[in-house]
C-alpha cells in the first residue's frame, strides 16, 4: 500500500481509501520526500500504480455497465387531471328519446365561481351546460355535427340568451369537443336520462335589467293580460340581473305561442321560451 501514496501531495487513492481527516482534509502517510517537498516516485510504484489504475478503469466499465441495467425512474404524467370526467355510468342513448338541433356556443371565466341557475357554483372545468328548457339535472349528449366528437353534460343553467343557439356548454365541455376556438358550433342533443322535458311550466322571458325599478315598471306595463309576470334574480359577472318572465304555460309549445303574441302584439322584438324555475324567483305578479 506504500507505492499507492508514493504519489506525493494527497492522491486519489488515499481518497478513494477513505482518507480524510476530521475537518474533511487528507491524511496521507508519512513518506519519503524529493528536494521538491513532493514524494520521491520510485520506479517499483509507477509499475503498481499502473496496475491500481487498469483494476480502477475496470471497475469504472462495470460500474457504468451495471448502472445501464437499472430501471428507469417512472416519468410524471404529462397533464394534471381534471374535473373534466363524464359522469359515470351513463346509459345509453334509445331511438324516440327527445334530441335536438342547433348552434352550441360555451361560456367561461366571468361565469366562473358565480351561481348557476340550480344555485350551484358554476365549474368552468366540469362538464356542465346551460339550457333554455331542459330540467335541471338532465344529462344530455353533445355531438359535433362537424367534427363528430361527442360529450355528456349535466344541465345546471339557463341559457343561452342568443337567437339560434340552443346550448351553452361549459369551458370543459367545449373543451372535449374541439369548439374552444371556433367558440359556436352545430350540435345534435340527445337527453340520456333525467325528469321529463315535456312535463312542468314553461314562461316567456322578456328582458333583464340591473336594476330592480326598471324590472318593475315592465311588470307593471304589461299588466295581467298575459298572465303572471314573474321577476328572477340572477348572479352575472357584472351583478345581479332581474329577468322579467311572463306567463305560465302547461307546455313548451303553448309557450312558443304566447312568445309569439308577445313578439306580434306587446312589441318585443327578442323572447325566450323558459322552463319556469323557482330557484331564484324573487316574486311573482299578476
Amino acid at each position: 500500500m506504500k507505492s499507492r501514496e508514493s504519489f506525493g501531495c494527497p492522491t486519489l487513492p488515499a481518497f478513494l481509501a477513505g482518507r480524510v481527516g476530521r475537518a474533511g482534509g487528507f491524511r496521507p502517510r508519512a513518506v519519503r520526500t524529493a528536494k521538491n517537498g513532493c514524494a520521491a516516485k520510485p520506479q517499483s510504484a509507477r509499475s503498481a500504480a499502473r496496475r491500481w489504475l487498469a483494476g480502477a478503469a475496470l471497475g469504472a466499465l462495470v460500474f457504468v455497465a451495471g448502472c445501464q441495467h437499472r430501471p428507469a425512474a417512472p416519468s410524471l404524467p404529462s397533464t394534471v387531471p381534471s374535473t373534466t370526467t363524464p359522469p359515470a355510468t351513463v346509459p345509453p342513448a334509445q331511438p324516440g328519446q327527445w334530441t335536438e338541433e342547433g348552434l352550441a356556443s360555451w361560456y367561461g371565466v366571468p361565469f366562473a365561481g358565480r351561481h348557476a341557475a340550480d344555485g350551484e357554483i358554476y365549474n368552468m372545468y366540469a362538464l356542465v351546460a346551460a339550457h333554455r328548457t331542459l330540467p335541471f339535472n338532465s344529462l344530455v349528449r353533445v355531438t359535433d355535427l362537424d367534427n363528430g366528437k361527442q360529450v355528456v353534460v349535466r344541465i345546471i343553467d339557463r341559457g343561452p340568451f342568443v337567437a339560434n343557439r340552443i346550448i351553452d356548454l361549459s369551458f370543459g365541455a367545449a373543451r372535449a369537443l374541439d369548439m374552444v376556438g371556433p367558440g359556436v358550433a352545430p350540435v345534435r342533443l340527445r337527453l340520456l336520462s333525467g325528469a321529463n322535458p315535456a312535463s312542468g311550466q314553461f314562461t316567456v322571458q322578456v328582458g333583464a335589467f340591473s336594476i330592480r325599478a326598471n324590472a318593475e315598471r315592465l311588470r307593471a306595463r304589461l299588466g295581467s293580460r298575459w298572465g303572471p309576470v314573474f321577476i328572477q334574480t340572477y348572479d352575472s359577472p357584472g351583478g345581479t340581473l332581474y329577468r322579467v318572465q311572463v306567463g305560465q304555460a302547461p307546455s313548451e309549445a303553448a309557450a312558443e305561442r304566447l312568445a309569439q303574441q308577445l313578439r306580434s302584439q306587446a312589441g318585443f322584438r327578442v323572447t325566450y321560451v323558459m322552463r319556469l324555475d323557482r330557484q331564484g324567483s324573487a316574486d311573482a305578479g299578476q
